[in-house]
């Protein structure tokens, strides 16, 4: 596979460069490597229940992460932890992950 030397203006980049576009850039924090990749035939059916119900769902524990974020000592025990991990590379992704596993079909958050 190519190795990609993107110029200057590219490496800070991230995400789409317009909104027509269907080239998304994507950078490594860790290692610093530039990615792209194209959004091939996207789907033009509208979404079905199910999707709907996911998209609820995955917003609802957003929302949770962010707030668990929020609060100063949840936010230091989660960075303790996710510093001695190597497998996630952001800190809310690691939240996402840590905490995704505590909540039900619905989106709501299981007490423990």
């Amino acid at each position: 596979m190519a190795e990609i030397r993107p110029m200057e203006l590219i490496k800070s980049m991230s995400k789409k460069v317009c909104m027509h576009s269907d080239v998304y850039f994507r950078t490594n924090k860790q290692t610093g490597k530039t990615t792209t990749g194209k959004l091939c035939n996207p789907s033009e059916k509208p979404d079905s229940a199910n999707q709907i119900a996911a998209k609820a769902r995955f917003a609802k524990i957003v929302a949770a992460v962010r707030t668990v974020l929020a609060d100063p000592t949840e936010k230091a025990k989660l960075k303790a932890e996710y510093k001695a991990q190597n497998k996630i590379g952001s800190l809310f992704g690691y939240a996402m992950h840590k905490l995704n596993g505590n909540y039900d079909a619905n989106g709501d958050l299981i007490s423990d």
